[in-house]
């Protein structure tokens, strides 16, 4: 299980398992079985690639996005082709959501809530471990004269998400905001390829589709996140830390982390497990 406390990476470089040198055959050495598709994959830091099971083709993926340099498409074009994994380009940039404007608000980010979640009669906002980054103090509006509360715990990079306490007296149901209404939350529950689910945003609202991947690894420009869901659903600046949730049962599946594309033409997102950070901070939902 991976823990809160912040793992400090700088990731600006590529970093590959090269070919070794053929060598002479040894006849009373077996040789060392060839590093799984994983294995090599896990050697990736180029920022703006996402790596992960294709469940559409029971592959291994490598996603590129618009940010990857002609030099380094050529050196990972040859570790997908040693490892027998797809190389896929994605328009865009692959970047963490975070804007100013509306939704949750510090130090001029804005972010949008995930859930309410307790520890005892102490309560917290989940959001984006890349937010809690940005600010100690969080405001509810934008002119920030509303408290919200004060970060607590912050995870990222390797995970992303992080904790505000709840200092104002302010309304926190367990719900999610749908633009307007409101869906209550009756508690956590783990993604499935497949599974029709939404997620709510303070930039873009309420948008639906289906989960695409499962413990997908990301390598923005700012670290790399490990476990993370994908979708197919769209996602712009200050959506970040909103959650993933299935309307029917009102089940909180996850918080956004970042993606790649816009609602005008289309994207892909990722999102951290909430069961996790649950776990991680010894949390229910309300």
């Amino acid at each position: 299980m991976r823990r809160y406390p912040l793992a400090a990476l700088a990731l600006t470089i590529l970093l590959l398992v090269a070919p070794g040198a053929a060598q002479a055959a040894v006849p009373d050495r077996v040789a060392a079985p060839a590093a799984g598709p994983a294995a090599l994959l896990t050697g990736v830091r180029t920022p703006g690639t996402a790596w992960g099971l294709d469940p559409a083709t029971g592959r291994m993926t490598l996603t590129v996005d618009d940010t990857v340099a002609p030099g380094e498409l050529t050196a990972l074009r040859a570790v997908t082709d040693r490892a027998g994994v797809l190389l896929r380009r994605e328009p865009g940039t692959l970047r963490p959501l975070i804007a100013g404007g509306q939704g949750i608000y510090g130090s001029g980010a804005r972010c949008s809530l995930g859930a309410n979640a307790r520890s005892g009669s102490t309560y917290y906002v989940i959001t984006a471990g890349h937010c809690t980054a940005a600010a100690a103090t969080w405001y509810a509006d934008s002119a920030q004269t509303t408290v919200l509360g004060t970060r607590t715990a912050t995870s990222y990079p390797t995970n992303d998400y992080g904790l505000i306490r709840y200092t104002g007296r302010i309304a926190h149901p367990s719900a999610v905001y749908t633009y307007p209404g409101l869906v209550t939350i009756n508690g956590p529950g783990n993604a499935y390829i497949g599974q029709a689910v939404c997620r709510s945003g303070s930039t873009t609202g309420v948008r639906c589709g289906t989960v695409t991947g499962l413990n997908q690894t990301v390598n923005y420009s700012t670290g790399v996140i490990y476990g993370l869901i994908r979708t197919n659903i769209c996602a712009e600046p200050g959506d970040s830390g909103g959650p993933l949730y299935v309307a029917s049962t009102g089940t909180i599946l996850g918080i956004l982390s970042g993606g790649t594309g816009n609602c005008t033409a289309g994207g892909t997102t990722y999102y951290q497990p909430i069961a996790e950070v649950l776990a991680a901070y010894g949390l229910t939902l309300p």
